[in-house]
């Protein structure tokens, strides 16, 4: 009985799968939609070394300060490996979570055809607060909320102009002469009492330093300032950080009062110094300006009620100063530093609102409980109206100066607000410090670099600041880096001493501040250099010569003698011997030579092995004498050549 087939249509190896129906091995051997597509993408998408990266159609991308890749990858839906490899074969050794620079992040977007936008800090900030549903700035509530506040201040100017004696004699207090070296090197704020028109007015003084190094500390108190009072010296003009105060205020959009100081010494010019500050747009009223000018003597207390008159009148008339005090309090910190017997303690300055003991604070990365707040006379407030300057303490650590604080409603929320911060903080710090260095410099970077590192420890953060901003600008080469380890504040503790054993090549600088404990016993046993200052200046020049003394030598070339060959001989002994008339200079026996023949240099890096005069061998042959010399083993010599000797001596530096 025949057997009998029955063929399904469609069914695995049946008649119609082997004749290329659905289901068969040809239908296996076709490529899907899903798949074809898949390729055309892969065709359109950019490659960079090999590796396929995801096409964007020139969207932007937000990221924040220190992102890393794996933050890039999850914003475009791609592989962090992926980006690790492309960055591999664009020169960037990075990996996947290491915090990368702002110009890494553009420099792999465009590559991927996608804008990035790296968000400033202050729009970080204020995303961050917004989650918390926190509103940072501006005055909250109606019209009628709203109260005159005192004008805040900042008395500016150059070093030495008397500001620190201007405070002192409005103030009636004595601040000066606890400055080192007589210059002011922390931020002082401090509210006075005066009469205008017969009703007493409150003004907030900010005292900033004056020497150049403190070029940031003095933009920060501009940029929490009302009234920019620039106090120029009579007797000595308009000097660089006269114009540096200037720009500083008007940066800030800060009403200006000149106080011209010292007009009771001799040789003082008040009206020169009117006309010098006309080209820096400081028009007097006299001269038909807006700018109103007070002649006054700091040291014998002159026209002192003049300018606090002159300060309340351009306040009046210039700006609206009125914050609303029935608000959590919002501001600024002024100066931040570590008390051996409070602790942590943040002069803080209160823009909006009101702050009393027992708030829950957050400033900058730092956060706390109000638990005490004391004047400038050292006295205890318990609120703390707008333009009021008072020091916070109960923070649990010590902050940057210029940081923001405001008041939150729970301890936690200002824990997580200054946890996030401090993250953020990091992250942006980790990217600016590395250093992009390609893979084919790499090596030569390692291997030619020199690097001192610091360990810096100061009194407050303000100068702790301003000391490291100074030392990263000192200039003495491409060869030699300074590199800052660790900053903070306190007295130099063992933990800081340890940092400087496991780095090489670390000073430890102390600013106003000593070793703790066992720490210079650590240090003396480690090895570890410790310095201590009290003025900025001397930390700035020892360390610039610490850095010289890093540097390579510098070589010059120095040329010793020319001699014109006119006669060869061929010795089995010596070899090759040129009979030499010295043309110019002197030759020296085991120098550096080098063979010119028709102008033209034949062979360079030679010694001048032996050096003879008839049968007597000698150490040097001067101009115009006759000898006989050997150059090692080279053996190409001819009548006419030239033998060049010189020597490579240090070059000084400037």
């Amino acid at each position: 009985m025949a057997a009998v087939v029955r063929v399904v249509p469609g069914g695995r190896g049946g008649a119609a799968g082997a004749f290329g129906r659905p289901g068969g091995p040809a239908r296996r051997g076709r490529k899907s939609k899903r798949q074809k597509r898949q390729e055309f993408d892969n065709m359109q998408a950019p490659s960079v070394g090999g590796v396929r990266l995801p096409k964007g159609n020139g969207e932007a991308i937000r990221l924040p300060r220190g992102a890393s890749l794996t933050d890039f990858a999850e914003k475009i839906n791609a592989n962090p490996a992926a980006l690790v490899q492309v960055l591999f074969h664009l020169g960037e050794m990075v990996t996947a979570t290491q915090s990368v620079s702002d110009e890494i992040l553009e420099l792999l977007g465009g590559e991927m055809n996608y804008v990035v936008n790296v968000v400033s800090p202050e729009e970080e900030d204020r995303e961050l607060l917004e989650t918390f549903d926190i509103t940072y700035g501006g005055d909250a509530g109606d019209e009628d909320d709203l109260v005159v506040r005192p004008p805040v201040v900042t008395v500016m100017g150059h070093v030495d102009h008397g500001k620190t004696r201007l405070l002192d004699t409005i103030r009636k207090a004595n601040v000066h002469e606890g400055e080192a070296g007589g210059i002011t090197q922390h931020i002082g704020a401090y509210q006075v009492m005066t009469h205008l028109e017969g009703n007493e007015r409150l003004i907030t003084f900010i005292d900033t330093p004056g020497h150049e190094a403190f070029t940031a500390m003095r933009a920060r108190g501009a940029n929490s300032t009302d009234i920019a009072v620039i106090v120029v010296a009579a007797d000595d003009g308009v000097m660089p950080q006269t114009v540096e105060a200037i720009n500083h205020a008007q940066a800030a959009g800060a009403p200006i009062v000149v106080a011209v100081n010292k007009i009771d010494k001799e040789g003082a010019n008040p009206q020169k110094i009117r006309q010098q500050l006309t080209e820096y747009n400081l028009v007097a009223e006299e001269y038909g300006g807006d700018t109103m000018f007070v002649d006054i003597s700091a040291k014998q207390g002159l026209h002192i009620d003049q300018l606090l008159e002159a300060i309340l009148l351009t306040a009046d008339a210039a700006l609206d100063l009125r914050a609303n005090p029935n608000m959590e309090a919002q501001g600024v910190a002024i100066e931040a530093h570590l008390d051996r017997g409070r602790g942590p303690v943040a002069t803080v300055l209160v823009q909006r609102g009101t702050l009393r003991v027992g708030d829950s604070i957050v400033a900058g990365g730092a956060y706390g409980r109000v638990r005490r707040m004391v004047d400038e006379h050292n006295e205890d407030v318990i609120e703390a109206t707008p333009s009021r300057p008072v020091q916070v303490i109960g923070l649990t650590s010590f902050r940057g100066a210029g940081d923001t604080f405001l008041v939150v409603d729970e301890d936690r929320v200002a824990r997580q607000i200054a946890e996030r911060r401090q993250a953020r903080t990091r992250n942006a710090l980790n990217a600016s410090r590395r250093k992009r260095v390609s893979l084919e410099d790499l090596d030569a970077a390692l291997k030619e670099t020199s690097q001192l590192n610091l360990v810096i420890k100061g009194d407050n953060s303000g100068t702790v600041e301003a000391l490291e901003a100074a030392l990263m600008n000192i200039e003495v080469g491409d060869d030699v880096e300074l590199h800052v380890v660790h900053r903070g504040v306190g007295g130099v503790t063992e933990s800081d001493i340890n940092l400087a054993t496991a780095t090489d090549n670390t000073i430890v600088l102390g600013f106003n501040v000593r070793a703790e404990g066992r720490a210079t016993e650590l240090a003396n046993r480690e090895g570890v250099e410790v310095r201590y200052y009290t003025v900025i200046y001397q930390a700035i020049d020892e360390i610039e010569q610490a850095l010289k003394g890093l540097l390579k030598p510098e070589y010059e070339e120095v040329q010793l003698g020319r001699a014109e060959v006119r006669d060869v001989f061929k010795s089995s002994k010596v070899g090759t011997i040129a009979g030499c008339l010295v043309m110019s200079g002197e030759l020296k026996r085991n120098t550096k030579a080098r063979l010119i023949r028709d102008n033209v240099v034949v062979q360079e890096s030679l010694t001048l092995t032996s050096l003879r005069r008839f049968k007597d061998d000698v150490t040097e042959v001067r101009e115009g004498f006759e000898c006989g010399l050997t150059l090692g083993s080279y053996g190409d010599l001819r009548v006419g050549d030239t033998v060049e000797t010189y020597e490579m001596r240090e070059k000084p530096r400037n």
